[in-house]
């Protein structure tokens, strides 16, 4: 049996929370390392590119978020065998990553009228884009899933995703953009959020 550790902040939410919803999910037996901010400078330097999250299997370790969705989404069922399948899923999680780049870029904004007005931008333009196309592509996929017609880790990294803008925690961005903007999402969000796995790790933590 492969001895999995990943390592991410914590918080629930950002980069490293699929990976553990698909893991739990798939009930797969994992060390969750929570690295508390104030703890980040020393973890920093433990990391190949400097960055968060770090999977280790049995001692090795991959970074980049994406590999580690793909990798532990192989191994709890929740990504396609199918070649075209596996292409919409990692379509859409790229896409995701694309967009939290440009919110990323913003937390370092130390000006508060600075970061009002780069955030109102991002709003306008960025998030409604996305929030758009990736709308879009659900249509496009039946509505309900991202790809194979059954819950991938590319529905789980949206759900994250969605669940980070109507958190009210992105100060300057309206919590209901998302509903405006793209409703089925935000079905396909309420959806997952009541799937019994995910409300039990919620619930739990």
């Amino acid at each position: 049996m492969r001895k999995l550790k990943l390592t991410y902040f914590d918080f629930h939410g950002g980069r490293g929370e699929p990976a553990r919803l698909a893991m739990f999910i798939g009930e797969i037996e994992f060390e969750d390392r929570r690295v508390p901010f104030s703890e980040w400078p020393a973890v920093k330097a433990e990391t190949l590119f400097h960055a968060l999250p770090v999977l280790k299997v049995d001692g090795k370790s991959v970074t980049q978020s994406n590999a580690i969705n793909r990798y532990v989404g192989k191994l709890a069922g929740l990504y396609p065998s199918d070649s075209w399948q596996a292409a919409l899923c990692d379509e859409v999680m790229d896409a995701v990553e694309d967009i939290t780049h440009k919110i990323a870029a913003t937390f370092t904004i130390e000006k508060d009228d600075e970061k009002r007005s780069a955030r109102q931008a991002l709003a306008d333009g960025p998030l409604r884009f996305y929030l758009e196309r990736l709308q879009t592509r659900l249509e496009q996929t039946g509505g309900e899933y991202f790809a194979d017609n059954r819950l991938t880790v590319a529905d789980l990294k949206v759900f994250v995703w969605i669940r980070h803008l109507r958190s009210g925690k992105l100060d300057y961005i309206p919590v209901d953009l998302s509903d405006r903007v793209a409703p089925l999402l935000v079905e396909h969000f309420e959806r997952l959020n009541n799937h019994p796995k995910i409300a039990a790790y919620y619930k739990n933590r």
